[in-house]
């Protein structure tokens, strides 16, 4: 059971740095392309959401190490895809996005499928 949680853990730490990486590109603006990526380079290496994103990935790696060498990858990859499930409130919650009902739907059997996934482990 301690494992789940780290592996639930890591998946909110991972929905974390996305989230930090999205404000970050929202504070500097949209891209068009590669282009104007190298030419907002510094800015993006620079904007402090985008560091922490990027440092919160890192950690994840290395949590993610850990829980790999504690749960078979047939279980511990398809929950990684709870990080879905759980960006649909958290970008509605923090950048106000719209989120359809198909969008909750597709949560939902997401859900469903991990829940299967888990099933028949001890």
């Amino acid at each position: 059971m301690k494992d789940y949680f780290l592996l639930i853990f890591n998946v909110f730490l991972t929905v974390l740095g996305q989230i930090m990486l999205k404000q970050g590109v929202t504070n500097i603006g949209r891209i068009e392309g590669f282009r104007e990526l190298l030419s907002k380079f510094w800015q993006l290496i620079l904007n402090p959401y985008i560091v922490g994103g990027v440092s919160v990935y890192g950690f994840t790696t290395f949590v993610w190490l850990v829980i790999l060498s504690r749960v078979k990858l047939s279980i511990a990859y398809p929950m990684l895809s709870l990080g879905y499930v759980i960006a649909i409130p958290l970008s509605w919650l923090v950048f106000k996005e719209s989120i359809p009902r198909v969008r909750i739907i597709g949560a939902i059997i997401i859900c469903f499928g991990v829940y299967l996934v888990a099933q028949g482990e001890p």
